[in-house]
């Protein structure tokens, strides 16, 4: 009974502060083998918090202006845009996803990691303070910046579990070799930067964790590269002119979201699949909503293999080839999109059966429902997206495209070039200025900075921890002394 008591106890105080999990680090690994939820089911919980959000905003907008004009009917954004205090408590981001990386948790928990230098100098042993130092370390991170930047990265940047790159408050570029690689990890977020003209860089050593450095071969020079990871959401960044891919999904990834996205000035512009023949690649599940598919854009929005791939609710201005392709008997589910055809007459198929004969696709499940077709674009079903199996997917009607605008006005990065939206201000705490910490200064690469990064929260727009730490702490030290000493009734007597 006595030690029972005293597990009981210790967890319930372990449980109470964000100071104490990060303590104790308790992480659990991402291949926790976690069984896929029933996509029809997220597809319904999708349409279920568009239509309460659009509802919401409309019933607002007749009583209560003020309050209406920061509602748009993007549930992401009216999660959180609507509280003027929005920095003092910016985790609470984590919890505005929607669809398969709805369950993505980012930094949340951990502590507030300011980025002071945009230097990257020495890849091996990356400087304090820089952007490289904060996404390698192995606990918890919310990870924002001390003002507006542009990151020229040497080589990718490999980012390590439970990180969040909140770029709100600040104009951040990350450019480079590279650009970003989630390989092997999970509850990856990444909100608010810019990523643009990432080149393949490569073959020298690259530190991947604190306790871990190694030779990297050549990176393809996408601007986000995600590998065998789950968990992973992507929100409000603006992609453009890199390489190779704007974001590239494959090996096995799952439980992703990328939402409210802008992407220009590219030709492969997504790829979600690694092989027609890599069987991982058929757990894929996948949620691209309220994104902007822009000006410059050849194909594969996305380009997809053997997975479940939800498309909702985006604006697709241009593309040169095709909008959504696939190979593998992808299950493709489009909703509320507008779909806007290019003038090539030859071009106006918003989809595109890569390699693939007739014969071989009719049964492939691609199915387009409340989709608005511009300029002559046309959407070519298959399979059971002509029949029964997405009745449960439909039984919740997607809004209308007519509502795109609204949906997807502040697509990309807030106060970007292309951003349509009030810029956010940083007078409530956004970018950290207040920050403990220097992070090293001209970060030369030596490792080396004033300030403890352990233990430390970076910024005043750390939320305060809900009890004391050093009061949780020592209840626990007590309780620790009581269970080892004392005997069952002593301590019962105690407790009670």
């Amino acid at each position: 009974m006595l030690p029972g008591t005293c597990i009981i106890l210790f967890c319930l105080l372990a449980s109470l502060s964000p100071r104490i999990r990060a303590t104790f680090n308790l992480t659990l690994p991402h291949h926790s083998h976690k069984p896929r939820p029933n996509p029809e089911a997220v597809v319904q919980e999708v349409q279920r918090s568009i239509n309460a959000s659009i509802s919401r905003r409309q019933m607002l907008s007749r009583y209560i202006k003020a309050q209406s004009s920061c509602l748009t009917g993007n549930p992401i954004d009216d999660c959180w845009r609507c509280d003027p205090n929005w920095a003092a408590n910016r985790q609470r981001l984590a919890d505005c996803a929607i669809g398969f990386g709805s369950k993505a948790l980012g930094g949340k928990g951990g502590q507030i990691y300011v980025v002071t230098d945009s230097s990257d100098h020495d890849t091996a042993n990356p400087t304090p303070g820089t952007l490289r130092h904060a996404v390698i370390q192995t606990e918890r991170l919310w990870i924002i910046f001390s003002s507006s930047m542009t990151i020229k990265l040497k080589h990718e940047l490999i980012v390590n579990s439970y990180k969040t790159i909140d770029g709100r408050g600040a104009n951040v570029q990350i450019t480079g070799g590279g650009c970003i690689t989630i390989q092997y990890v999970s509850n990856v977020i990444i909100h608010n930067v810019e990523i643009t003209k990432c080149v393949p860089t490569g073959n020298t050593i690259i530190r991947s964790s604190p306790t871990h450095v190694g030779f990297r071969g050549k990176s393809d020079g996408d601007a986000i590269s995600i590998f065998d990871a789950r968990d992973i959401w992507i929100d409000h960044c603006t992609l453009s002119s890199c390489s190779h891919g704007l974001i590239d999904a494959i090996m096995g990834s799952t439980a992703i979201t990328i939402s409210n996205n802008y992407f220009s000035h590219h030709d492969y512009v997504m790829l979600l699949g690694h092989l027609d023949t890599y069987a991982p690649d058929s757990d894929m599940q996948v949620t691209i909503a309220f994104n902007h598919f822009g000006e410059g854009l050849v194909q594969r929005m996305p380009r997809c293999r053997r997975g479940y791939f939800h498309v909702v609710n985006n604006d697709y201005t241009q593309w040169q080839m095709y909008a959504i392709g696939g190979s593998a008997n992808p299950t493709i589910n489009s909703q509320g999109n507008r779909y806007t055809a290019p003038a090539d007459p030859s071009a106006k198929e918003v989809t595109k059966r890569v390699d693939t004969g007739v014969k071989d696709w009719t049964d492939w499940n691609w199915r387009s429902e409340g989709d608005v077709m511009v300029n002559g674009a046309f959407f070519v079903p298959s399979g059971a997206g002509l029949t029964a199996q997405f009745i449960k997917a439909a039984s919740i009607e997607p809004k209308s495209a007519a509502l795109i605008d609204q949906l997807t006005m502040n697509a990309g990065t807030f106060g970007g070039s292309r951003d349509n939206s009030v810029s956010i201000s940083t007078s409530t705490g956004g970018g950290g200025g207040n920050g403990n910490y220097s992070g090293g200064g001209s970060g030369s690469g030596g490792g080396s900075g004033s300030g403890d990064i352990f233990g430390m929260i970076f910024g005043s727009s750390a939320p305060p921890p809900p009890f004391s730490a050093t009061l949780i702490s020592l209840a626990l030290s007590i309780i620790l002394i009581m269970c080892t000493t004392s005997s069952n009734e002593g301590l019962l007597s105690l407790l009670l």
